[in-house]
Parts: structure tokens; C-alpha cells; sequence
């Protein structure tokens, strides 16, 4: 047991301390319990094994985890989720603050009626989207959302499993909970909980740890490119009205080529029709945009000019995995001089053009005729294989961290269909949420919304290493009796002492042991501890009960707390600190806050 202890604290201290990478520190945590309980003796009827020790990789939680964010990955990539990412930016208006507010609250009240994790799955990628586009971190936001979704789940009979579980306890010990017994004190500690996590959490965390999820962005700087409007084109037939295509707010349009003409805006009741050529002007996440969309097309090639053997010569739209990069000519490159289409950069890499960006001029003519420069920045579109051939070039200089993929837009119906069928599954209890997340991965591969390597970059494998340690150590904790142990400590220490003290102190230590060991585990363990406390002081049960769920879902302090910190560490760059920075003051907070409403809510 001492053992195990030892092996606990030095991993907590490694993770704080961030010497070594986290997946060093698990792996080094796991082979010491492995020591420990392979050549230590072992005495007792409950023995600890190697294979109970490695149990933890193939938990129902972790595979449950790395699932959703396989699902969360493929609403990303389709942009299915444009239209809640609207409103709630239209709920927040011009300010990132309120935005910030308004996805917090509805997190806390969606988690009051659903299951927490799933509700904060289902948000992720919003957040990923709203900061995306309003160009702010998304670490700003993340550990927030995950903190209001354990929030939210404190205040209903339903909002985690924990509470569920504690239920299940008590009503065995003849105590039953109802939907609202504890809605209260939940919400008295949410609406506090929220004011911290908007206006403390981000100076605790500073603006180092925010950067490292501040995700890749243009600069606003504009591209030149150009839309062939053929038969079968959406915006074939589309009318301007007071001079502009309302369709195309996004894009500024320098000119339409037409039979050889130049028609110049304002553009007064004019029609577009199969063979013009738009010229427009916009920012590299517009055009993104409507690629997505269908608005913009990719560029022609001449037939001549066709490689048969290779894939991006016969695509005709948008595909799975196809990226979009920003390249800069260089001093001394060969394209120096020659036009777009002269270069033959489409036959030398496989790369299209898809638009380019100079400070000095921007042309209103067709973008195959621009006479490239140093300095120019050409965006330029591929498939993984294109972009391969187009880092080994002396000439291009590509920018490695300006490469996104394209949302594949209409795929969007069945990732949203997916997620929807996963989350009312796991919701209504018709499937365990492990069975609906797995199926539901394997859905959104099988039904083209994500490719096995899109799958693949979605997993996290220092959250895999991380919770596979800590479910080894919490298998060690539970079998040598260390946790039992610790709570039998708290009872005797409490000895004498009043009932609100008692109350106070018991809570303060299963919210710290539940940042070490599962909530679940926890909370089963202390409830019928918290039972018996009050049956000794003749103390009412119902106040002692709700002590435990409320402390036992006070998982703010390590990522592996609970599921939804695992959840925004990767998307959010998070390190171990940065938890028991931000967390720890939370857990702090809300034991206060109990501290003080219990004495008047419970009358004790």
C-alpha cells in the first residue's frame, strides 16, 4: 500500500513539474506498480496482477474517449457544424466575452439534463469552429466548457453517472433521491463556478498556456483567384441585386470575364451564365469556405497537360483530404517571371493554384496570367501526395503550418445524422455509451466522413498513456486497501468534532481523492462511509449523500479526473499543471460554497 502511495505522489510531482513527456511519465508509473507487485511478496486474499495492472488500456472510459473524439473530429471536418456555430456567435454578439458566457451557460444547462460527456462532445467542435472564426484560442475556451459540464452535472438526478451511481448506493441504505433533491445547492455552485471560469480561470492560466491552443489562422490577407461558372455550377442563373451577388458576401469580386470582355463592378441586374469567369478577391478562409460550399471550383487543366496516374488530375470538386497551403516564391526561383499558367506548377507537383496574394498590386484580370514575383504567396490546393512533392521544391516554399484540409460539406448530413443517433443512445440508456461512441466511429469511417488517417490523427496518445496509468494506479489503490485506508483516516480524525465540520471535512476529502481516483470509485466507496458518519451523529442522511455526489464530481484538479478533461486536453494543448493550476482553486470554491449553503439549506 505505502508502495503504491510512493509511486502515486512521484507521478503526480513528475506530471506537475513537466520535465519529461507524459507519455514517458505513464509509462515509467506503470512499470514501477508492475515491480512492485511482481517481485514484492504479496499477502492477503486480494492480489494484485500484472494483468489487472494493464486492465486500464482496454477500459470501457478510455475506449469511450478516444471514440467521441473520432466523432467530434468528423463534425469538424465536414463543417457540420456551421449552423449552431452561428448562432451561438450571433448569441454573443461582437464580443468574444459574451460569446464565451453564452457557450458556458448553455453547456451548464444541456449537462443539467443530459449526460455531461456527451453534451461537452457535442461542443468541442463548436468551440474548435467559433474560434476558428472569430481568431481567438481555443484553450480560452475548452477547459471552461469541460469545467461547466461537470458543473452542469451537479445540479439534476441525471446530469453525470456519478450521481446516478451514489443514488444507487443510498437507496440500498433505504435513502431515495429525487430528480431535484440537490438542484439548489448545484445551482448556487454552477453560477459561482461560471464567474470564476470567466473571469479567473484565464489570468490563472495566463497567456502562455492560452497561446498553445490558438489555432492556425490566415492573416486576413487577400488572395486573388477565380470562379469558372459552368452548366452544372450553383451559381449558374444568380442575379445581382444593387450591385453585389448577396450569395457571395464573403468574396469581393474584381471583375467577370465574359466572351472575351471585362464587366466591371457595379455589377446592375446582371445574370450569371455557363462560361463566365469571375475574378475575385478574399481571404483564405473564405475561399475555403466556399470550396466547401460548392461556390468556388477548382482550376481547370488543359487535356494535354493531364497525368493519367495521378488522382488530383481527375478530381472536379472538393474531396476527403483535400488540403489547402500557402507557398511563397522564393529569391532566385524559376517561376520568376512566368505567369500562372506558363510556370506549369500544376504538372511539375500535381498542386493547383488557387490564388495568389502580392502587396503591391491586385489584378482584376485572370489569374492564370499573373506574372509571379518573389515574395508572392500563392495558395495552393492538393491531396497529401501533391503537398509531398511540393515540400522538396527550392522554387515554392511551403508554409507547414498554413496546411487545413477542406471541409467536406456534403458529407456533413450523415456526421450530423451519426453523432445525433450516438448521443440519443447513450442518453436514453438504449446502448452503453462505449457501444454507441464505438459504433458511431465506425460509422463516420464506413460512411466516408473521415478517412482511417483522419481517424488516426484524431486520437491523443498521451491521453491513452495518461488514463492507462491511472487506472492502473487506481487498481492498486483500491486492491492493497489504500483507499480504504484513507478514508477510514478521514472518520477517525472527524472524532468529536461538530456536524457541519464533519460535513465540511468529508467533502473536502472525496473531492480530493476523486481527482486521484475515478469519480465513480469514489463515490461508491465514501457514500456508505458518508451513510454511516450520519447515523452516528444522528445527523439527517439526505444532506450526507448529497455531500458525496456533489464532492465526488469535483474532478477539476488532473486531466484524468474526469472523461471531458481528457476530452479538451489534445484539442486545447493543455499540460498536466495546467489542470491542478486552474482546478484546484475550483475544487477549493466549490468546497466553500458547501461549506457555507449546507448550515442554511439542511438546518444542521
Amino acid at each position: 500500500m505505502w508502495l503504491t502511495f510512493a509511486v502515486i505522489a512521484c507521478s503526480i510531482v513528475a506530471y506537475a513539474t513537466e520535465k519529461w513527456s507524459i507519455e514517458g511519465i505513464s509509462l515509467a508509473s506503470i512499470v514501477a506498480l508492475l515491480i512492485v507487485f511482481v517481485f514484492v511478496p504479496q499477502t492477503g486474499d486480494a492480489q494484485v496482477t500484472a494483468a489487472s495492472l494493464l486492465e486500464g488500456f482496454a477500459n470501457p472510459a478510455l475506449i469511450t474517449v478516444l471514440a467521441l473524439l473520432v466523432l467530434g473530429q468528423s463534425l469538424f471536418n465536414t463543417d457540420a457544424l456551421e449552423a449552431p456555430t452561428r448562432w451561438l456567435t450571433q448569441l454573443g454578439g461582437q464580443s468574444n466575452l459574451r460569446t464565451i458566457f453564452a457557450i458556458l451557460v448553455v453547456t451548464v444547462a444541456t449537462s443539467a439534463f443530459l449526460n455531461n460527456t456527451p453534451v461537452v462532445v457535442m461542443l468541442i467542435p463548436i468551440v474548435l469552429a467559433i474560434a476558428a472564426k472569430r481568431d481567438f484560442s481555443a484553450s480560452r475556451v475548452l477547459m471552461p466548457l469541460s469545467f461547466a459540464g461537470i458543473l452542469g452535472g451537479m445540479i439534476t438526478l441525471i446530469g453525470s453517472s456519478t450521481n446516478l451511481l451514489v443514488a444507487g448506493v443510498a437507496n440500498r441504505y433505504g435513502v431515495q433521491l429525487g430528480f431535484f433533491d440537490f438542484a439548489v445547492p448545484g445551482l448556487i455552485i454552477a453560477v459561482i463556478g461560471i464567474v470564476y471560469l470567466m473571469f479567473v480561470l484565464p489570468w490563472i492560466l495566463g497567456n502562455n498556456a492560452a497561446n498553445r491552443g490558438k489555432h492556425v489562422q490566415s492573416s486576413g490577407r487577400q488572395f486573388v483567384s477565380q470562379i469558372h461558372i459552368d452548366e452544372n455550377h450553383p451559381l449558374r442563373g444568380m442575379k445581382s441585386a444593387h450591385g453585389l451577388f448577396p450569395q457571395l458576401q464573403d468574396l469581393t469580386i474584381r471583375s467577370i470575364q465574359r466572351d472575351g470582355d471585362t464587366v466591371l463592378p457595379p455589377f446592375e441586374d446582371l445574370e450569371l451564365r455557363a462560361g463566365d469567369v469571375m475574378v475575385v478577391a478574399a481571404t483564405r478562409n473564405a475561399l475555403m469556405a466556399a470550396l466547401a460550399s460548392g461556390a468556388a471550383s477548382l482550376p481547370r487543366i488543359s487535356p494535354d497537360a493531364v497525368n493519367n496516374e495521378r488522382a488530383s488530375d481527375q478530381l472536379d470538386g472538393v474531396v476527403r483530404e483535400f488540403t489547402v497551403a500557402e507557398a511563397v516564391v522564393a529569391p532566385g526561383s524559376r517561376y520568376a517571371g512566368r505567369t500562372v499558367d506558363a510556370s506549369r506548377i500544376r504538372v511539375n507537383y500535381g498542386t493547383m493554384i488557387l490564388g495568389v496574394q502580392r502587396r503591391s498590386a491586385m489584378t482584376r484580370g485572370l489569374v492564370r496570367d499573373i506574372r509571379l514575383e518573389p515574395g508572392d504567396t500563392l495558395l495552393v490546393g492538393g491531396l497529401n501526395e501533391d503537398l509531398e512533392r511540393l515540400r522538396e521544391s527550392r522554387d515554392l516554399l511551403l508554409l507547414e503550418r498554413s496546411a487545413l484540409e477542406v471541409p467536406l460539406r456534403k458529407k456533413a448530413p450523415f456526421a450530423i445524422t451519426i453523432f445525433a443517433l450516438v448521443i440519443f443512445m447513450s442518453a436514453t440508456g438504449m446502448a452503453p455509451i462505449v457501444a454507441a461512441s464505438m459504433i458511431g466511429a465506425y460509422a463516420v469511417i464506413a460512411t466516408g466522413c473521415l478517412s482511417i488517417r483522419q481517424a488516426a490523427r484524431s486520437f491523443d496518445r498521451q491521453i491513452f498513456m495518461m488514463v492507462g496509468a491511472s487506472l492502473a494506479s487506481a487498481t492498486a489503490l483500491e486492491q492493497t486497501g489504500g483507499a480504504a485506508y484513507l478514508a477510514g483516516t478521514v472518520v477517525d480524525a472527524l472524532a468529536g468534532f461538530s456536524t457541519i465540520i464533519v460535513l465540511s471535512a468529508l467533502f473536502a476529502a472525496t473531492a480530493l481523492l476523486t481527482n486521484v481516483l475515478s469519480n465513480n470509485a469514489t463515490a461508491v466507496l465514501f457514500t456508505p462511509i458518508a451513510i454511516g458518519i450520519a447515523q452516528q451523529l444522528n445527523a439527517p442522511i439526505e444532506p450526507f449523500v448529497i455531500c458525496i455526489i456533489l464532492a465526488a464530481n469535483c474532478s477539476f484538479a488532473t486531466p484524468v479526473g474526469y472523461q471531458t478533461n481528457l476530452l479538451v486536453m489534445g484539442p486545447g494543448k493543455y499540460q498536466f499543471r495546467d489542470f491542478l493550476r486552474a482546478g484546484l482553486p475550483l475544487v477549493f470554491i466549490v468546497w466553500l460554497t458547501f461549506s457555507l449553503i449546507a448550515p442554511l439549506l439542511y438546518s444542521i
